[in-house]
């Protein structure tokens, strides 16, 4: 229950917080996150900031044979035939999505559609570290999904999406793979569609195109899976999605 897991809204990304990562990518080791999974398969979706979990819950079971990672601070999900991650860099918070994954598998052990061995959780910095995780062109997908507006202009720095964050985006990202980006804040949604449009590996992807590849209950858990976007919607706010793929330059 999450009232035996406060903690804090928000945290400061450029704070020092103790923080075990590897040294790079290949001295990650996932297998220690997903121990049901054949040793060897890395995520594909990652949830950058994935605060209680909701949307790499949710798509685990329908992505059975991908790995999902939620992390932390920064990140998430499922991709196809991969694992998910979601990173987040709040203690309570973190712990609260890793206690809550360790139920699910124990209550789960005999479904082997939503045995939930494909979805983890990491405490990092994605702001800081995130290349020290993924290799190049590893990842499908990543999720910012009602990210920390930030309002005062001081602090737009500490906001997830910027020129310099999108080039290590750009990096972990395979060609084809695709952003996604949700909120309630119009401001936030024009700043990060802004930097997205502006930045030369990011094409811009309607949700109707992404619905007509196949990516339907992808794009549906964006909307409605986390415990922001529930607030929302008993709120009766609305929300800003903007969905961009990684683009192949060549050389």
């Amino acid at each position: 229950q999450k009232r035996f897991y406060r903690q804090r809204a928000h945290a400061n990304p450029f704070s020092d917080h103790t923080l075990d990562y590897p040294k790079s990518p290949q001295h990650m080791d996932w297998h220690a996150h997903y121990p049901g999974v054949a040793p060897g398969k890395k995520p594909e979706f990652a949830d950058i900031g994935c605060g209680f979990g909701g949307l790499s819950i949710s798509l685990a079971p329908l992505f059975p044979d991908t790995l999902i990672l939620g992390r932390v601070l920064l990140l998430g999900i499922k991709a196809l035939a991969g694992l998910l991650s979601g990173m987040e860099i709040r203690v309570q918070v973190s712990q609260y999505v890793k206690d809550r994954i360790t139920a699910l598998r124990t209550a789960n052990t005999g479904e082997p559609k939503a045995h939930y061995q494909n979805v983890s959780i990491v405490r990092a910095n994605a702001m800081k570290f995130l290349a020290n995780y993924f290799e190049k062109a590893s990842l499908s997908a990543l999720f910012f999904l009602f990210p920390d507006p930030h309002f005062k202009v001081r602090k737009h720095k500490a906001r997830i999406i910027s020129p310099t964050l999108l080039a290590e985006y750009a990096f972990v990202l395979r060609p084809g793979g695709i952003v996604y980006t949700i909120t309630d804040v119009k401001d936030l949604h024009d700043w990060m569609k802004t930097h997205l449009e502006n930045f030369p590996l990011f094409e811009p992807v309607s949700e109707e195109e992404l619905r007509a590849e196949g990516k339907g209950d992808i794009v549906d858990a964006v909307y409605t899976s986390t415990e922001e976007g529930k607030k929302v919607e008993r709120n009766k706010g609305e929300k800003w999605l903007a969905c961009f793929r990684r683009i192949e330059v060549p050389r």
